[in-house]
């Protein structure tokens, strides 16, 4: 009888051995969701780059190997957020990473939040990313500061008081942005004399361009991503 309580005993502490060990060499599944293709995916790309060179100097906690589950919003905000539903739902990670974007992350952000899953903004610098939430953080400065910083650096250190705004009118970071850099330099004492808008996907900018040359600002504040931007720049 004692024989048998003690092979009992000995084959529930070796099952509970294994149990243990297969549960710690499971991998940890965090969720990755970034624009890979798209408007925003040479941001994206970049960001992925540096995830992944974080895996290679921390690849486990615990002494369980981290998995990323890497997800393409494809630079679209219904993407991003059916991009982390998949990842809570399908894939069941413990926590997400991202996104480039704060459109992006305000609709992923959402999705996680409901669902209780940690997660960290990398360069979505929107307040309302984070605004409310409990389980939905960042790791970036935010456009309040940003803002303010950009039109600090333009009125006291290289002295101008005329600038002009040039942002993407359907782009929420650069609504944002662009209204904190217009409320911090009027209050410094500098001038806003233009204002202008244009639309993400938009090739042409010789209409914006051109009142802005006729406005003569000393500087142009231009939140944009680096398709428009580029194009603007050049044009420009």
């Amino acid at each position: 009888m004692k024989l048998g309580k003690f092979v009992g005993l000995a084959l529930m502490a070796l099952t509970l051995g294994l149990a243990s060990q297969s549960l710690a060499a499971e991998p940890i599944k965090i969720g990755v969701y970034l624009p890979l293709t798209g408007q925003n995916a040479f941001g994206g790309q970049l960001e992925l780059e540096g995830v992944q060179l974080a895996l290679k100097d921390m690849p486990e906690v615990l002494g369980r190997p981290i998995e990323l589950v890497v997800v393409d919003n494809k630079s679209d905000k219904v993407e991003a957020a059916n991009a982390v539903k998949r990842l809570v739902e399908r894939d069941k990670v413990v926590a997400l990473i991202g996104t480039y974007g704060s459109s992006l992350a305000m609709a992923g952000a959402e999705v996680a939040e409901k669902a209780k899953v940690p997660g960290v903004g990398t360069s979505c610098t929107s307040p309302l990313v984070t605004q409310g939430k409990k389980y939905y953080f960042r790791a970036c400065f935010i456009d309040p500061y940003q803002g303010a910083a950009a039109a600090t650096y333009a009125y006291e250190n290289l002295g101008l008081r005329k600038a002009a705004v040039l942002m993407d009118m359907t782009n929420d970071y650069a609504v944002g942005l662009s209204s904190f850099f217009t409320r911090s330099f009027k209050k410094l004492g500098g001038d806003v004399v233009a204002n202008l808008k244009y639309s993400s996907g938009d090739q042409d900018f010789t209409a914006q361009l051109t009142e802005l040359i006729a406005k003569k600002p000393e500087i142009v504040f231009m939140p944009a991503y680096f398709a428009e931007g580029a194009i603007i720049m050049k044009q420009a």
